[in-house]
This record gives structure tokens, sequence and C-alpha cells, in this order.
């Protein structure tokens, strides 16, 4: 069921905003890059010191989700949003050829932006791509300027400078820093270019920016002088009540001052950088926060846009991320992990006149919201099922519960009936991390490691905002542990999860 709007009024109704529109409204989509809701100010995670004033007035003029978990990692979290299903329920996509080459069946895997082309809208994407060689041009966008990373490998590791592009399916090789091409391509846009003003539109920008190197633009390498980055309680093994992979993380030493350091500098794969200022802990988020600067200031310049072409109260304008980024929480230095400060990510939803503002939304939510609640808002049918829930009546009422728990799952580089067989530990590691499941309800979260004989855990995240007490080890917590552990189940078999029949045992309590 879509939650249809009927022209020509929008008022509020005992305190509820009831909604309609002469027309569809629009839709801008901002998508940054390994971006932790820490890095965003209004976020109480966030450090004082850290300032995103532009993110910030989107929350002033909207509803902002407090535990939002939209991916793991880069490409699951751009399948997700393409196609409204979790990574193990996306048909026929696969990493294939040099990293980070991956392609997919279109006729198996559908991106449901060709059923907005099909009903009026114009669909536009802007910046980085990662699902496939093939980027759907001209099936799913009407217009692209992307970066497609998986169809020029050699090119893969350009996150800032010198980018091979596609501008609607000719390549190009565009120098300056991507953040400021993507705003500026994007404004743009809104202002008219590569569209009929005619229809309304969707438009998904996709930063690169803040993934690493974690590049600033030059203007902003003197931001944030003299950080000091609290360290995090288990930056060093052992973590108790962790599983094995997590005790066995040793990717932060003690350095100089007592200052953690990052063990051989960040490596991963196409990126390799010994850091701008240096390796400290301090180092590393000082450089990863000047690069969300230009992200903020982009943010900014979309509004401006929005408000000077008189589109700002037709167009939802929503800001989130792929997924966080680990920086020394349980050892991490990168994504992937279960815990909120390695996948974590800010959302979220403003529409001045429209939504509420300077309201927060306690209930977590999930990438696979997303494509529903933007079904929702055309007004238009789902082309096919999806694993989220409209998220409409927390956006009217950010006090509405959510009904369903938020579920999430790593399954490495598998997806869809590729994830029904999960490998043996050895051959089912990510950087380290082996496949996982976990589950969101209310405050509580529960996490399944997909090895034979591990742990559960469970974390009460009111009291325990850092996951550092596994409750599941907790006799008293026994009853609340095995309630999660069948909504687990439950939510698994909803979604059709190939992998449910082979779960590997836990551990015995």
């Amino acid at each position: 069921m879509v939650f249809r709007f009927f022209p020509p009024l929008c008022f509020v109704l005992f305190g509820l905003v009831t909604v309609s529109f002469a027309q569809k409204p629009n839709i801008l989509l901002i998508y940054t890059d390994d971006h932790t809701h820490r890095a965003v100010s209004c976020y109480p995670e966030a450090w004082d010191w850290v300032k995103t004033p532009n993110i910030d007035a989107l929350a002033e003029k909207g509803v902002r989700f407090h535990h939002a978990t939209i991916g793991t990692w880069c490409m699951p979290s751009r399948a997700t949003i393409l196609t409204g299903r979790l990574q193990f329920g996306v048909e026929s996509m696969k990493m294939d050829g040099e990293y980070p080459g991956s392609t997919y069946n279109p006729k198996k895997c559908q991106f449901w932006p060709s059923t907005f082309r099909k009903n009026g809208y114009t669909t536009a994407q802007i910046g980085k791509w990662h699902t496939g060689v093939d980027s759907g041009y001209d099936r799913d966008w009407d217009h692209q300027v992307v970066w497609n990373r998986p169809k020029y490998p050699a090119n893969a590791g350009n996150y800032y400078y010198d980018q091979q592009l596609e501008i609607n399916g000719v390549p190009i090789k565009v120098p300056g820093y991507s953040t400021d091409n993507y705003t500026n391509w994007a404004v743009d846009f809104i202002n008219g270019s590569n569209r009929d003003e005619n229809k309304p539109w969707y438009l998904w920008v996709c930063y690169g920016a803040v993934h690493g190197p974690f590049t600033p633009a030059e203007r902003h390498l003197k931001d944030y002088p003299e950080v000091t980055v609290p360290i995090p309680a288990d930056i060093y093994p052992p973590r108790p009540g962790k599983p094995a992979y997590v005790n066995a993380m040793e990717n932060w030493i003690p350095g100089k001052n007592g200052q953690p350091e990052l063990k051989g500098g960040f490596q991963a794969r196409t990126v390799d950088t010994q850091g701008v200022h240096g390796n400290t802990l301090n180092d590393w988020v000082r450089q990863v926060h000047q690069g969300v600067r230009a992200i903020d200031e982009g943010v900014g310049k979309m509004i401006d846009a929005l408000t000077a072409s008189k589109q700002l109260h037709n167009t939802l304008v929503v800001f989130t991320s792929d997924q966080g980024m680990g920086w020394g929480q349980h050892g991490f230095r990168h994504k992937l992990g279960p815990y909120d400060a390695t996948i974590r990510s800010p959302l979220i939803f403003s529409m001045p006149g429209t939504l509420p503002e300077g309201k927060v939304c306690m209930s977590p939510v999930g990438g696979q919201d997303l494509p529903p609640t933007f079904f929702s808002f055309a007004g238009i049918d789902l082309p096919w099922e999806m694993h989220g829930q409209d998220l409409t009546p927390q956006l009217k009422n950010p006090a509405t519960p959510r009904k369903e728990p938020v579920l999430m799952a790593l399954t490495s580089d598998r997806y869809g009936s590729a994830t029904k067989k999960i490998p043996d530990p050895q051959h089912q590691m990510l950087a380290g991390v082996p496949w996982w499941v976990s589950l969101t309800e209310q405050h509580f979260k529960y996490i399944r490691t997909l090895t034979e004989g591990e742990t559960e855990e469970l974390y009460d995240l009111s009291r325990d905002p850092e996951e550092l007490d596994n409750l599941a080890l907790n006799a008293q917590f026994r009853e609340k542990l095995l309630e999660m552990r069948g909504k687990t189940l439950k939510e698994l078999k909803r979604t059709k999860a190939p992998f449910l029949e082979s779960l590997p045992a836990v551990a015995a309590p």
C-alpha cells in the first residue's frame, strides 16, 4: 500500500502532518560514503568541535533518525538502495573480474528508478557507481554523470581527482576535486539542465567522500587544528564478550605519548595512503572530518538552488550514507562490522511545510526502508516485494513507534541465491569480518556471527551505546536473547534469506 498525496492542500491536524501536492514531489537523495553519524554535528555522538552547519540545517527543518543502518559496505548498500532488498535478496549481482569489477543480469536484478521513469519522473544519478559495469543509463536513468568504478578498475582508486567518468554513457576523464564536481553538476540539474522542467524528478547524488584515502579539499587542510579524540575503550585486545574475529584485530598500536597509531597506515584495495597529517588516531579523525567539510558545503549549495528555483517546498531532501566507519572502536579501522561504530549512518529527511521540523525519530530504520518510502511519496505502487517498511508514519509523526524490527546482514561478496550455502570460516571473511546477521528493535540489538559455535551478542543501546557489555553472556537476559533470536529467524524467513536453513549452531549457554 502506498501513502497517496492528493491536491491541493497541505495542513497540520492534531499535531500530525497531512500532506497533499498539486504535483508529484521531487526527491533528492544525497548519499555519502563511509560517513559515520559521528561526523555530523547535530548527532549527539559527534564531538563538540565537529561543524556541519548545512547538514544540521536540514535536521532543523526536518526529521533526524537517531539510529539508521543503511548497509554494511559500499556495494551491497547501493544494491539495497536500488532494489529495496537486502544483499541476500539481490539476485544475479556478483563481484566479477578485476576488483572492483561486478556484474548483474538486469532482467533478474531490476532497479526501481526505471519504474519512476515509466510513471512520469525524470531520473538522474551523479557520482560514484559501484554496482556492476552496467550503470543503467537510458534504462533506469534519464541522465547520468557517473564514476563507474567496476567498469574502469584502473581508475577505481581516484576517489578525489582525475576521475574516469561516463556522461550519459560517453566516457570522459575529468579533472578537479570530485566532491565539488558532483555538487556543481547536481546544482545544474536542479536548475533545469538535462531534464524536462515539466516533470517531477528523482536525483541520487553519490559522493565518493569521505571514503579512503580521505582526501580533504585543499581549502580545508587547516581546519580543526589540535583535534583530540578520546581513545575508544577497546581499541586494543582483549575485548571481552566479542567473537573471535573481533578479538583477533590488531589494527592499532600504542604510539608516542600513548596516542594510538594505525598499524601500517591505511591500506585497502585500490587505496593506499599514509595520511595527510600523520598516522595517529587524532590525525586520521581530523583528516576525515576535514573531508566532510566539502560535503557540507555541497549540501548548502543544493538547498540554495532548490530555494532560488522555488522547488524547496516540493522536494523531499534525504541525507544519508552507505554506512559508517570505525576509528578504533572494537579495534576496527574500517566498516563491515555489525556495531554502531562501524556501520551506523546519519539519516535526515527534510521537506519544509510538509514534514515536521526539528524532530528526532528514535525508532531504528534501515536502508531497505528508503525505496518504499520514496514510492509512497511519489504515489506509485511498488513494482516488486521489498524488504523494508514505508517510513511515512514516522515522518508524519516521529514519535510513532516502528512496528517491525530492522534486519541487517553481511554476506561478504555474495548476493542472492549465491548466499544459500554459508562458506567455511576461512572463505567467508571480508577484510577479516565473517558473515553475520543482526536485528535491532527499540533499543536492543542482537548479533549472530555465522560461524559454528560462535557466541551470540545482545546489547542494550540505551544503557551501553558503545556495545561493550554483551548481555548474551548474562543469564538474567536469557529470555530476551531467545526472544531476539526468534525474531531474527522470523525476519530471515519473511525476507526469504537463502541461507536460513544452513545457519550454524551458536555457542552453548
